[in-house]
């Protein structure tokens, strides 16, 4: 089964610009594209400074093209968008099947000085609940946010329900590449499933500092090892995944084996 990153900056209201990539990925007989953060919607430190009424009037937009293609060209999208519900934000992903849409809202948010989505975002802090998950064509993938890739309970709840393929929408920056990619193979390798990593390209000025986000959006597999990966470019990363390959890695390192039988 052949999956897809579209790595991109912000890629404003351009139906035109999506067609493109959605209809080269269906030529590829791929059956699922993954967006990174903030492609559908401005960064977050310009949505700080936007309008609620600006904000969700976009993504309205926005959801309504990528809710079209998706049925036009029979493809599943996986894309984070920004979400006003009663003059509240929220930072969701959403999975846009071609016969219906399902949203995934991000429990744990980055809530640094510098770059505080907790404050910002109405998304609810209560108990921890598992996160999505779905099946196609005998693959089961699992949807988290970025952040969340910090978190062992999302990884946890991936083993649990012998999830196949994380799908992982991210917006990474300031020379952080190493760090992400070695926490990304060691996930991988843990769990024995794939990786599938987007991560947004641009840049960002605010006040001294650039952000500036640098792509590298990869495919890693069961085995913790970076089968593709990107440069900083606008660019388009197919991948094949192997259902057999998942069994033998998991099979071989018995990770998950190893936990049968015992005390919760």
């Amino acid at each position: 089964m052949k999956i897809a990153v579209l790595q991109s900056a912000y890629i404003g209201i351009n139906y035109n610009r999506l067609d493109y990539y959605i209809r080269a990925c269906k030529l590829k007989d791929v059956k699922v594209v993954l967006l990174g953060e903030y492609v559908l919607n401005r960064f977050f430190k310009e949505l700080e400074k936007t309008p609620l009424n600006m904000i969700k009037e976009q993504s309205l937009y926005q959801i309504k093209i990528v809710k079209s293609l998706s049925r036009k060209y029979n493809i599943t999208i996986v894309a984070p968008i920004v979400t006003v519900q009663k003059d509240s934000p929220f930072k969701k992903i959403g999975i846009f099947f071609p016969n219906k849409t399902r949203y995934y809202t991000q429990q744990i948010l980055i809530d640094y000085k510098h770059w505080n989505e907790k404050r910002y975002f109405s998304n609810s802090v209560e108990c921890l609940n598992s996160p999505y998950t779905f099946v196609m064509d005998g693959f089961k993938f699992g949807v988290i946010g970025g952040f969340e890739l910090h978190f062992n309970y999302f990884f946890d709840e991936f083993m649990k329900k012998n999830v196949d393929v994380v799908l992982l929408p991210t917006v990474s920056t300031f020379d952080s590449n190493q760090r992400w990619k070695e926490l990304i193979k060691s996930r991988a390798f843990l769990g024995n499933f794939y990786i599938l990593r987007a991560n947004r390209i641009g840049e960002f000025s605010d006040k001294n500092i650039k952000w500036v986000f640098y792509g590298e959006s990869m495919c890693v597999n069961p085995n913790g090892e970076v089968e593709s990966i990107l440069s900083n470019n606008e660019e388009l990363l197919v991948c094949e995944i192997d259902k057999e390959y998942i069994k033998i890695c998991k099979k071989a390192w018995g990770f998950k084996r190893a936990l049968l039988n015992r005390c919760e």
